[in-house]
């Protein structure tokens, strides 16, 4: 339950239109419930803005399917990260309306539009094809928080003028999430092109000394660009949040805390 259905809920409790027993029934499992391998947090759409999102790796196609139903009973929509296609069509099947983004490995169920929370544009950045994935789930995200996201791929440090070309769309981003592997250089670009919060991803894409992503993420951590924050590797999700609230207006994240 987020904050705007619950003041609704108090405020027809305070003008007599629901009873306040109906309300406490309403408000049964608001904090948790458990399923017995999970605990589902229905708190955190009030707490933070946004519902718990499922991270699916190591978690059964029915485990999902159960998360995501007891999500989607308390009204809020549903994402789960990181679902292969086997697992993705076992969960289809038993939640109708979900749908399944290959690229990214996310299954998201809305059953209205996301009201746009964000206040600017995100540009999601991707040096080569092969990091297209982890870009994608930060852009998919980015959208489940309430942002407006444009992805841009295969842009890397390897022809400049690529990235170049793109000017015009570079200069509206309010904030950037610029994923590379191998050498991991073009956060340190873009951090040194634009004068806007830059979250660089590293991937696990390379050949052998890269080390599954270590090469990159040692290079992004010590950028020169002043404005480059790094989160972990392949952790598109984590990036697509953390655009998502710098995103949003200051004011409107002071208020969410009051």
């Amino acid at each position: 339950m987020d904050k705007e259905r619950l003041l609704r809920l108090l405020e027809q409790v305070a003008a007599g239109q629901t009873a306040p027993g109906e309300a406490c029934k309403k408000l049964q499992g608001f904090d948790y419930e458990s399923l017995g391998y999970a605990t589902v947090d229905h708190h955190r759409s009030l707490r933070k803005g946004v519902p718990e999102v499922i991270y699916g790796e190591g978690k059964t196609a029915e485990q999902i399917a159960g998360i995501m139903g007891r999500i989607i009973a308390q009204g809020d929509p549903a994402l789960a990260t990181r679902v292969d296609e086997h697992k993705a069509a076992r969960v289809l099947s038993l939640i109708p309306g979900a749908e399944y983004d290959a690229c990214a490995r996310t299954l998201c169920f809305t059953e209205k539009p996301r009201p746009l929370r964000g206040r600017g544009l995100i540009v999601v950045l991707s040096a080569g094809t092969s990091d297209l994935p982890v870009a994608r789930e930060a852009a998919v995200t980015a959208r489940f928080m309430g942002s407006r996201a444009e992805e841009l791929h295969d842009v890397g440090v390897a022809g400049l003028h690529r990235l170049l070309a793109h000017r015009e769309l570079l200069e509206r981003a309010a904030v950037f999430i610029v994923v590379a592997g191998m050498e991991g250089a073009l956060p340190s670009v873009v951090g040194g092109l634009f004068p806007r919060p830059v979250i660089a991803v590293p991937t696990s894409v390379g050949y052998g000394a890269s080390f599954g992503g270590v090469a990159a993420l040692l290079g992004m951590l010590n950028s020169c660009a002043s404005n480059v924050c790094v989160v972990n590797i392949d952790n598109g999700f984590g990036a697509g949040c953390v655009a998502a609230m710098m995103d949003r207006d200051v004011e409107e994240r002071i208020e969410d805390r009051s």
